[in-house]
């Protein structure tokens, strides 16, 4: 269930106890539970066929049946045929094995988000497949295509009442020698979507290590399952634009990964946590080529005291984690905003509290990332947009940290780190020198001098004369520790002063459309709630999008513009307890009437779910 609450304006609590909005499809209709070979051709011959503007299907299967392996190339095969689309990796809270399903959404202009439902669910296997009957909304206009010969369609999807297609993926394998059942499943996919074969069979061959008998047996699967696709009367509508030369297949991961060393980032140490580990991988061999270093601490503490001292030392630092991490991460954190020595941590959201749900996406770290830390400490949080902005806003917090020295912490989320996108090339971004460094012997040096704008130069460990000690005590400006009133009182408002007077441009939200109804978002939500300020117009409803990507420090006069004219405002965010919502009161004054709109994890945002909520009020 996903909350809608409705609030007056300005900071305070709630007001009411407002409406609950269901989340969900058209009303399920019955077909057969048995999922014969009679009962399916019927459907087919007589179920609604069409062809989408998007395309969003699943392939799922137990552990080892390479269903993730499938996905990844058929994205690829996607992209080289000129398609936009994206991946998103699920899987049970297993450590290894167990089921798992590739989401895969494809459309011919860029997309951000998963749809409402899905038309097509490709089982390999039944096995545990119902685990992700919530994941994968159905309707009578989705086709599934699974092995008659593994028994009953599961309940769950059976009562969908979409059309099932049989294909008997490991019987079909058998009859071509050392073929698998994923490639069949893949040839399939590429027929819903237009791939043409030939790019199909490229990919193959460049995914697989071996090739003689290898190579032939998986294209020779993949055409049996073009056989199928022709027939399953649904598919990607239109014709395609360009051939995809250009554009990027990318992780959230990976971009922030090279958004950091584009920042000019060389160290990094972390300790493995789901969902960042990727960016980790993907970093090691990264930083190798440009001189830079990845070490793997012996847990969190440790790996953000490691990345604290390689900033002491000059080097632009780094780590990477998850809500557990960055709660063992507080403390130093508070270390880095005394100390003014700069670090980022990329903060890859999943489900919560504790361990929560690991493999699962939750904006449920916000709270934390903007309120966390003890004593008055300010620090900068980043929250990407998109897949594609994980670059961008990565580098972009690498630039501020070391500009302003202090922690800068990039809310990005499970979603956006594991998905795989075919996206545009990313802008080149290009930022002025950040650190301030102070040269030798400087006269009367001061390292924590109170200076107009709140960033004073700072040294390097071994440059003659300018030697000072950085530690948590509170210090004079020359860095001696102090109890003093005074000294305590002056370093705030030093600390505080250089994020309120720092530039930060228009980079700090992005803002499309001027109505009087405004949606606030952050993160991934924003694609979903751009997707139904989308279909709103078409439906004569127009709606603002303010995605606020700098959270802190707060921006009360440039917010305020942002949102100048809004009659109502909606906060969407994807957690259970609006914090999003509760921070924006805390620090903004909204104005006319202020409504909260939010669900936690596992389930994403969709876009009908902020549609409804969007055209209801607008009517009100």
């Amino acid at each position: 269930m996903a909350a809608v609450r409705s609030s007056s304006a300005g900071p305070g609590g709630s007001k009411g106890g407002g409406a609950t909005a269901k989340r969900g499809v058209a009303a399920a209709q019955p077909v057969p539970r048995k999922a014969g070979a009679k009962a399916a051709k019927s459907a087919v011959a007589t179920g609604k066929t069409g062809k989408a503007k998007s395309f969003s299907l699943v392939i799922a299967g137990s552990g080892g049946a390479g269903v993730m392996t499938a996905g990844t190339m058929l994205l690829e095969a996607a992209a080289r045929s000129g398609l936009y689309g994206l991946m998103v990796r699920s899987s049970g809270p297993q450590i290894r094995g167990g089921e798992a399903a590739a989401l895969i959404r494809v459309a011919q202009h860029p997309i951000e988000n998963m749809d409402d439902r899905f038309d097509c669910l490709i089982a390999v296997d039944w096995m545990n497949l119902q685990r992700f009957a919530d994941e994968i909304p159905l309707d009578a206009n989705s086709v599934v295509v699974g092995d008659p010969n593994e028994g009953e369609l599961p309940e769950a999807f059976a009562l969908s009442g979409a059309r099932f297609v049989p294909l008997p993926f490991k019987a079909t394998a058998k009859s071509i020698p050392g073929a698998w059942p994923n490639m069949i499943a893949l040839g399939l996919a590429a027929e819903l979507l237009g791939v043409p074969a030939k790019i199909v069979d490229e990919v193959i061959a460049g995914s697989l290590k071996k090739g003689g008998d290898t190579l032939e047996a998986s294209r020779k699967a993949a055409a049996a399952g073009r056989e199928v696709g022709a027939g399953a009367g649904v598919g990607l509508d239109g014709t395609r634009k360009g051939d995809g030369a250009g554009r990027w297949l990318i992780t959230g991961n990976e971009a922030a990964g090279y958004g950091a060393i584009r920042g000019g980032v060389r160290f990094v140490a972390a300790y493995p946590i789901t969902p960042a580990t990727e960016l980790l991988e993907w970093m090691a061999p990264a930083l190798s080529k440009v001189g830079g270093v990845l070490l793997q601490a012996e847990d969190e503490l440790a790996s953000i005291n490691m990345a604290l001292g390689a900033s002491y030392g000059g080097v632009a630092s780094l780590t990477a984690t998850s809500g557990p991490g960055l709660a063992l991460m507080t403390e130093a954190l508070s270390l880095s905003v005394t100390s003014e020595i700069p670090v980022v941590v990329v903060d890859v959201m999943r489900g919560g509290p504790s361990t929560g749900i690991p493999a699962k996406s939750e904006q449920s770290d916000i709270s934390i990332a903007t309120s966390g830390l003890h004593g008055d400490a300010p620090r900068l949080v980043i929250a990407p947009n998109s897949v594609a902005d994980c670059l961008a806003a990565t580098q972009w917090a690498v630039h501020l940290a070391e500009t302003l020295q202090t922690p800068a912490i990039v809310l990005s989320d499970q979603f956006f780190g594991q998905t795989r996108a075919v996206i545009d090339r990313p802008e080149d971004l290009a930022f002025t020198p950040g650190r301030a460094i102070a040269t030798a012997h400087a006269e009367g040096y001061r390292r924590y001098a109170d200076t107009p704008s709140g960033v004073s130069p700072m040294a390097i460990p071994g440059t003659p004369g300018v030697a000072y000690t950085a530690d948590g005590l509170e210090h004079t400006e020359r860095g001696i520790p102090s109890s003093q009133a005074a000294d305590h009182d002056r370093q705030l408002a030093k600390r505080e002063r250089k994020l309120a007077l720092a530039d930060y441009g228009d980079r700090w939200a992005d803002i499309e459309g001027d109505a009087d109804l405004v949606v606030v978002t952050l993160g991934s939500a924003t694609g979903p709630v751009r997707e139904a300020i989308a279909r709103a117009s078409e439906q004569g409803v127009a709606a603002r999008l303010v995605s606020v990507r700098l959270l802190t420090p707060a921006r009360p006069e440039v917010f305020a513009g942002a949102l100048a004219g809004a009659r109502k405002v909606l906060v969407v965010e994807q957690n259970h307890s609006a914090q999003f919502h509760r921070y924006l009161r805390s620090v903004y004054d909204l104005p006319g009437e202020v409504r909260s709109y939010c669900h936690p994890g596992p389930l994403p945002i969709r876009p009908a779910e902020v549609l409804r909520v969007i055209t209801e009020w607008s009517q009100e």
